[in-house]
């Protein structure tokens, strides 16, 4: 059984307690933020800061009451991202990265290779994320990351019928496919779809569903954002595509990358949908607006978050929150 499901069963979450908290009598009732203290870290915007000099964990043996938010049945989970441009980790504003040859729009780039965020989601617990190749040049540091975390990261950016078993061998848990779903006019081919499906099994198949608003709705692009397709994204279209995938990753491209704030009723369009599991990204730029995505999500949404993570030079959202919130540890 996993962490999120004996979660929401109700059984508790052990932690451990730091030597100074227990001479100090603090109860284990403390919450998030004293608990963070007393242990010696406490998370100010983008830095980490330690406050006291004990740091050696005394376990208990019994355990904190689980955070309220673990007693439901659904709980909106951060999923760790690590995207790939010319072989290095950065973040890019959504849409900059273009075919004319102009350069994209870098909010981070990263002196630490793929492997190294790859075995820090894996040491910390942070499942489901994925891996994307923002165009070519990113294959050895894909294969890194992989390597570092067999198992444990979906696989997406230009992936076709002639690449995708070669990236699961690879140790993707999945593989993320958009743009090969369309004929180069953006018209979507189903058939390709149920081809995939049955080629690599719809079990480990990702359909990235990447949409901008148009018509007074969303429109699914490919191309890298570049190039609106034929589908809208609705209800019908999640029902039609769902039998032949596990889950849908979905960025709201107008606003990735600027840290500005959520497409809260695109989050609110797929929360009212329960098919499959959905990932949301775009917009985060602070603990609020992962409340929002749990909340306009009902908590059936997941959510990447990406500029505004300290982790990748952001300064909305501390890392080591993230943790403690997918650990039920933060509100």
């Amino acid at each position: 059984m996993s962490r999120r499901d004996q979660s929401a069963a109700g059984d508790p979450v052990p932690i451990a307690v730091s030597q100074t908290a227990a001479m100090a009598g603090i109860q284990f009732a403390m919450d998030y933020a004293v608990a963070q203290a007393v242990c010696g870290r406490v998370c100010l915007g983008s830095s980490v800061v330690n406050i006291c000099q004990t740091s050696q964990p005394w376990d208990f043996g019994f355990a904190m009451p689980t955070n309220p938010r673990l007693n439901s049945a659904v709980m909106t989970r951060v999923r760790p991202c690590i995207d790939l441009h010319d072989g290095r980790v950065k973040q890019i504003v959504g849409g900059t990265l273009r075919d004319d040859g102009s350069a994209p729009r870098e909010n981070f780039v990263a002196a630490q290779g793929a492997g190294w965020f790859a075995a820090k989601f894996r040491a910390d617990g942070q499942t489901g994320g994925h891996v994307i190749r923002l165009g070519p040049g990113n294959d050895v540091a894909a294969r890194e990351a992989l390597a570092a975390w067999p198992g444990g990261l979906q696989l997406g950016g230009g992936v076709t019928m002639d690449t995708a078993a070669e990236w699961l061998d690879a140790g993707a848990s999945h593989v993320i496919v958009t743009s090969w779903l369309f004929d180069e006019r953006g018209r979507f081919l189903n058939e390709r779809l149920r081809v995939m499906a049955g080629h690599v099994g719809a079990e480990r198949l990702v359909v990235d569903l990447s949409c901008r608003r148009s018509d007074g709705g969303w429109r699914v692009t490919m191309n890298r954002w570049q190039t609106l397709t034929n589908l809208e994204l609705n209800h019908a279209t999640l029902d039609a595509i769902a039998p032949w995938c596990a889950e849908f990753l979905i960025h709201a491209a107008d606003v990735e990358g600027l840290c500005a704030g959520i497409d809260e009723p695109l989050v609110e369009l797929l929360g009212a949908w329960s098919g499959r599991p959905v990932t949301y990204a775009g917009g985060v730029a602070g603990l609020d607006d992962l409340r929002r995505v749990a909340g306009a999500g009902a908590g059936r949404v997941d959510v990447t978050i990406g500029s505004a993570l300290d982790l990748f030079g952001g300064s909305g959202v501390c890392y080591q929150d993230v943790v403690a919130w997918n650990r039920g540890a933060l509100a």
